[in-house]
């Protein structure tokens, strides 16, 4: 019996990995523009990080963790999201002491335990930034552009960012007793899991996935947490907005954005696509670094996910098929040149040029034919007059000219018709 990949996990094959490997490039050429540095942290972490830093009370750490005992005893769990996990690589690192802000992004495999679905799966991938000593209102539009620029440099379009603020432990306590008054009356409403949040964490009942609880919300008239920000949260909310208008990023305020993670403070926001849904989202956090044990410092970043951009752009139509096959590919006329084509390849890939040869002892015609579906722009053709002569006959497969000429010069050809990028623009 076939034994199948496990459910909500996919294969990336050649031509997929392609679109990958672009929208990659696209991401850290972008974070890299904006000065953001690479950071690499462990596949899996200890559980008590994610208990701690993404929220006891989230849908993350209730239901979608993949969290086991490992042979010494230990709770580890598969990171279900880069935040914590980059946070914690600050703290224990000492990032904190050098001087200045710290600018980092990542990219890589996240896991969380959901319901399978087009664009979303069990193993994700997520690029992302976090940024840490500073709490500049600047800053935070600069992130939130940042988080569009990625994507329309991939080449989405009709996006919008979806604005909010969730305040701090100032501004929270007022709104949680005002959830409390407004929600207590409908409370057999709500779904048991929300039933839960009243008492403990209001707010997060904005993120239920449930529509029967979004309508008891808006039956009591359930106060956003907008109506209960302090006037520090206020200002910065009104500076942040402010940037985002000189940048010319397009914004709209939604008041029930809460996002689904318990770190977040003030400044919160999805990046959406018009008839897609959400992309990519971020916020603020200003007490997760001491809440994982450093020193106070606030910080922010967003994360998107790789699934669903390429999908968005599959959406609208913007996905461009690389067309760009190998540089040379070179054929055998005979069995004589077989060490010379060997050398032949290994100095073209020793300078850059992307090439290949037949190892299957082929015909000439079907060796251009395997060329010709590797999409090679030439062909060099080996035989024993080539190895005696120290030459190759080499063919333009777009143009159909043929020339018997120094490998050199051959060398010469291929590099000045290398100028295209391999890569397009899109993904």
């Amino acid at each position: 019996m076939l034994t199948q990949r496990p459910r909500g996990t996919a294969d990336l094959l050649p031509e997929q990995s392609k679109s990958w490997q672009l929208l990659e490039k696209i991401a850290s050429q972008v974070f890299q523009t904006y000065n953001y540095a690479e950071v690499r942290t462990p596949i899996f972490e200890h559980t008590e990080l994610f208990q701690r830093g993404v929220g006891e009370t989230t849908d993350i750490v209730e239901k979608e963790m993949y969290t086991f005992t490992d042979r010494g005893g230990r709770s580890v769990t598969l990171r279900p999201e880069g935040t914590a996990g980059v946070v914690r690589a600050y703290v224990e690192n000492k990032l904190y002491g050098q001087p200045g802000i710290s600018k980092l992004y990542y990219i890589g495999p996240m896991f969380r335990y959901e319901k399978p679905q087009k664009g979303r799966l069990r193993q994700l991938h997520q690029y992302g930034c976090e940024v840490f000593g500073t709490d500049s209102p600047a800053l935070d539009a600069e992130v939130i552009a940042l988080n569009m620029d990625i994507l329309t440099r991939a080449g989405a379009s009709d996006l919008t960012v979806e604005l909010n603020s969730v305040g701090c432990p100032i501004c929270r306590p007022k709104h949680k007793e005002a959830m409390i008054a407004a929600l207590t009356p409908y409370r057999e409403e709500l779904c048991k899991d929300c039933q839960d949040r009243l008492e403990r964490n209001p707010l997060r009942i904005f993120d239920c996935k449930n529509k029967s609880c979004h309508m008891v919300l808006e039956k009591a008239g359930a106060p956003t947490i907008l109506d209960s920000l302090c006037d520090d949260c206020a200002e910065h909310f009104d500076d942040v907005k402010r940037h985002l208008d000189v940048l010319l990023v397009p914004y709209k305020i939604n008041e029930m954005l809460v996002r689904g993670l318990d770190y977040y403070t003030r400044t919160a926001w999805e990046v959406t696509a018009q008839d897609f849904g959400t992309v990519s989202g971020g916020g603020r956090y200003n007490s997760l670094v001491a809440d994982v044990g450093g020193p106070e410092t606030p910080g922010i970043g967003f994360a998107g996910g790789v699934e669903r951009a390429i999908l968005l752009l599959e959406e609208q139509g913007k996905r461009s098929e690389d067309k760009a096959g190998m540089d040379v590919y070179v054929a055998l006329a005979d069995e004589t040149a077989e060490s010379y084509a060997t050398k032949l390849v290994q100095s073209l890939r020793e300078r850059g040029i992307q090439s290949d040869r037949d190892y299957l002892k082929r015909s000439l015609k079907a060796q251009f034919k395997a060329a010709d579906r590797a999409r090679a722009k030439f062909v060099a053709v080996a035989g024993e007059d080539e190895v005696n002569a120290g030459t190759v006959t080499l063919k333009n497969l777009a143009s159909g000219e043929q020339e018997t000429v120094p490998v050199e010069q051959m060398m010469e050809i291929v590099t000045a018709q290398m100028t295209e990028p391999r890569g397009q623009k899109g993904v």
